[in-house]
């Protein structure tokens, strides 16, 4: 296992210079959003993170913002461009600033909902012992096809395995998903098996 140190020099260096690539998406969608959902094109939530501590995370709004003007309540809908913002995983890009921050990694378990620490036993909660990611072993083998067990199983074997060669690994196949399959995701068998990554 690489040191804290490490894992944040790697952190930074993938974060900066993601959103310096980026940074002319960046702008385009957040301009767009800010048109399309009234002046709010960002989506900020609490979420858990390492040792369980709170952060806000960054997202680009996926969701129509409600008319504030309407006396009932209504439904949100995911927008068209959300929609789009989603199968390409364009929409995670402002969690780039929450590596920055620190308060994220590249790669760990998603951050999940903070109503959700009341569901955890003891081995699941082992998920925040690192830093929550942007992409990770769950993301790579199954996402959203994975149930909710199998899920943490992926995150409890990071948190008990990482390193930095595990970390460019599922970085590199994160890539490969995201560009070759336009963000869907890929079954680790497709990568020689699990222990390809671990090694």
């Amino acid at each position: 296992m690489y040191k804290p140190r490490g894992k944040r020099i790697f952190d930074l260096i993938v974060a900066v210079t993601g959103l310096i690539v980026l940074s002319p998406l960046f702008v385009v969608i957040s301009i767009v959003l800010l048109f399309q959902h009234r002046g709010k094109p960002f989506f900020c939530q609490p979420r858990p993170g390492l040792n369980c501590q709170i952060f806000t995370l960054f997202k680009f709004r996926t969701f129509n913002v409600p008319d504030s003007s309407s006396h009932f309540s209504q439904p949100q809908e995911i927008s068209v461009i959300g929609k789009f913002l989603r199968k390409t995983s364009l929409d995670e890009i402002p969690q780039l600033w929450n590596v920055v921050r620190g308060e994220m990694s590249i790669v760990g378990p998603r951050p999940l909902l903070v109503e959700y620490l009341a569901l955890y036993n003891a081995r699941q909660n082992l998920r925040h012992n690192v830093l929550p990611g942007l992409t990770g072993l769950a993301q790579i083998n199954g996402r959203n096809l994975l149930n909710w067990e199998e899920k943490f199983e992926f995150d409890i074997l990071y948190a008990q395995n990482q390193s930095l060669r595990m970390d460019i690994k599922i970085l590199l196949h994160t890539f490969r998903i995201v560009i070759g399959a336009g963000g869907t995701s890929i079954p680790l068998k497709k990568f020689k098996g699990l222990q390809s990554i671990l090694l």
